[in-house]
């Protein structure tokens, strides 16, 4: 083989990887560009040792969420510092890149809903203790229905949701 010929296969090689990366970076970036085609982030906070969060973070994670996991020893201050009321805590908090939180065993349709149009005066939303049959807190095929309350600035709460199954609660 001549060296033209070598040196023209490489330097076809060359312009053609260039080619592809610079089409594949227009591509992503305007993938990026384009909205709603980000998951939502969700940064949550919760103890090293709980496995039933780990649990809620994979029921986030299959339903279209970007979740940044942090373990942390300070949980009731934290949860304080962002005004969930201790009646209203239960074992991790995620807070979304808007501010929101979303305390305990949340549905992830219920926090997609709340994103999508937060209430006025909203903090966001709280499954208070760990209901059985709740996202990550699933265990055989028992259920206790339960309610996602809403969690307003002035430290009220309200009913945001009523979930009366097993399959309403994991959809």
């Amino acid at each position: 083989m001549s060296a033209l010929y070598r040196n023209s296969i490489s330097f076809f090689r060359v312009i053609g990887t260039i080619f592809i990366l610079q089409t594949m970076g227009g591509i992503l970036i305007a993938r990026a560009a384009e909205p709603g085609t980000t998951e939502p982030l969700l940064t949550v906070y919760k103890d090293a040792n709980c496995g039933c969060c780990e649990k809620w973070l994979t029921h986030i994670s299959e339903r279209g969420f970007s979740v940044s996991a942090h373990n942390i020893n300070n949980l009731y201050e934290f949860k304080q510092s962002k005004g969930i009321p201790a009646s209203m805590q239960s074992c991790h908090t995620a807070v979304s890149s808007q501010g929101f939180v979303f305390e305990g065993h949340v549905p992830a349709k219920l926090i997609s809903r709340f994103l999508a149009t937060p209430p006025k005066d909203a903090i966001g939303l709280t499954v208070p203790a760990m209901p059985v049959g709740s996202p990550g807190m699933e265990y055989q095929d028992k259920f206790m229905p339960y309610q996602v309350l809403l969690l307003k600035k002035d430290g009220s709460s309200q009913v945001y949701a009523q979930v009366n199954s097993l399959e309403e609660s994991v959809q």
